[in-house]
């Protein structure tokens, strides 16, 4: 009752095989099983000892010793009265020896007649090493512990196709060692942040998911219903107005990391639901916040092994060397020969060097607007090295704090690397008078079509006027920076179930 071939490059090719014709094979052999009262899925537990990469790295403590694993099959070599097979568990994967002397003929029996790649298996067995050097189990007992329906992925290069990567990670992680190592790279850094802020007497909150107000940033928000209330309400695009609150009623350290869901579109930078952390801290800067970022940022490095320069695609990033600090008219100066602080303010004159760039610009953009367009479109892509672009234009600032002595700009910086943004922090606007105004002319940009734009937030105001000291404030998007230590290309690759449109 076998099945040809046993393995299949991509379940969803069918490619030399038929599905069905598998899956009725294995569903007979599992029928023969439970005829024979050994039914795997009535088994509840097994008692493994140790796992197979504790073994293979640790053979000398483990020869000859007994142990009991567990894991899945992934091959097996038929050599009559014996069989090798490799056995698969979260760790690594590990060779067994498994003789008809040594479980008796009728176990023996079963396992060649009904097992199959892909079963998970528990074993009992010692440790050795075979006459070409392998580190293995040879297994004095075995027990089926859940059945495989449908075959596994080709063996040896696991899944080639993109797309079923994200739709079946599970099948992407048991093929794949590396994508399961990007996910516990994953683990690794979000605790690594957690214990940083927590070292430095941050406080973890969490402030509500379900808002009724869209606000904190610039963004197309999800819109859902309460039933109960009758009342329609968005999915958070930001948590910095709630954390703010937190900071006027005297928590002078605070922080939250969680989803975020912005309604727009997708790349392989972004996703509509995607991991950030916002960091407040009362009585600090946005100078502050670089040095926290920076410190951050290496922390976590350290914590995956990453101890020298970091590779990314085809580029090394000097990450633990000083990041550079420049200004956003610096920088558009630098890579465009455009100085905008000798025409601060002078619309007239920035939509002419729009013109003069080719780029476009609506007829009624403004000079920080425009700064910030030509920012985007000029200077982003080649800042590859870990740098801090501040002094943000006011316009595309509406929660941020003056620069002291001008009209037009803000204590904001933005981080990038590998020519994207990996983080965004403010000095905290805490003047209430300003931030209504901010509000209001965010709110004539809706009116005018900018869905993005703010909502007035009452609330939030009245908090102001109660008085919030002055304020840094961070956020970094979790996702990107695991992209950038785990050197990931789409944001899919450490988005364990990625956004994906349905086949049908």
């Amino acid at each position: 009752m076998s099945e040809n071939p046993e393995i299949l490059n991509n379940p969803e090719e069918n490619i030399n095989i038929n599905i069905n014709e598998v899956l009725e094979v294995r569903r007979e052999k599992f029928k023969k099983l439970v005829d024979n009262n050994q039914n795997p899925f009535e088994i509840t537990k097994f008692d493994l000892d140790t796992e197979n990469k504790n073994i293979l790295d640790n053979f000398e403590e483990f020869e000859n010793k007994t142990v009991k694993i567990a894991g899945r099959i992934m091959s097996r070599r038929d050599m009559g009265k014996a069989t090798f097979i490799d056995v698969l568990d979260n760790t690594a994967k590990i060779q067994v020896y498994i003789k008809i002397n040594d479980i008796g003929e009728e176990k023996y029996s079963e396992f060649n007649n009904f097992w199959d790649i892909g079963d998970i298996i528990g074993l009992e067995g010692f440790v050795f090493k075979t006459r070409r050097g392998e580190i293995s189990v040879h297994a004095t007992n075995i027990v089926l512990l859940s059945k495989s329906f449908l075959p596994m992925p080709e063996k040896f290069h696991g899944l080639k196709d993109t797309d079923t990567r994200y739709r079946q990670r599970y099948l992407d992680l048991i093929c794949s060692q590396d994508s399961k190592e990007v996910f516990i790279k994953r683990s690794k850094i979000i605790k690594t942040i957690r214990n940083f802020l927590d070292s430095r007497d941050f406080i973890e909150v969490e402030t509500p998911i379900l808002n009724i107000i869209p606000g904190g940033a610039n963004a197309k928000p999800f819109v859902t219903h309460h039933n109960t209330l009758d009342l329609d309400l968005y999915l958070r695009i930001a948590p910095e107005l709630y954390l703010k609150k937190l900071i006027v009623g005297g928590m002078n350290r605070v922080y939250e990391m969680g989803r975020l869901f912005r309604n727009e579109g997708m790349s392989t930078r972004h996703n509509p639901e995607f991991t950030s952390i916002e960091i407040y801290e009362a009585y600090r800067n946005y100078f502050d916040m670089m040095d926290l970022t920076e410190d951050l940022i290496r922390e976590c490095a350290r914590s995956i092994n990453v101890t020298d320069n970091l590779k990314y695609q085809d580029k090394e990033i000097k990450i633990f060397e000083k990041f550079e600090r420049i200004t956003m008219i610096d920088a558009v100066k630098k890579y465009t020969n455009y100085d905008f602080s000798e025409f601060m303010g002078d619309n007239n004159k920035a939509q002419e060097i729009c013109a003069e760039l080719q780029i476009e610009c609506a007829k009624n953009s403004t000079w920080g607007e425009i700064l910030n367009k030509i920012f985007e479109e000029k200077v982003e892509e080649n800042l590859i090295q870990p740098t801090f672009v501040y002094d943000y234009p006011i316009e595309i600032s509406p929660l941020t704090k003056k620069k002291p002595g001008s009209e037009y700009l803000v204590e904001r910086f933005e981080f990038f690397v590998t020519g994207r943004e990996l983080a965004n922090a403010y000095s905290e606007l805490n003047d209430p008078i300003d931030q209504r105004k901010r509000f209001e002319h965010q709110m004539r940009l809706r009116e005018q079509g900018d869905e993005e734009a703010n909502i007035i937030d009452e609330d939030f105001i009245t908090a102001l006027e109660y008085a919030m000291p002055p304020t840094g404030g961070l956020g970094i998007g979790i996702d990107r920076l695991v992209m950038l230590l785990t050197d990931s290309a789409s944001i899919r690759d450490v988005l364990i179930f990625p956004t994906m449109k349905p086949k049908n």
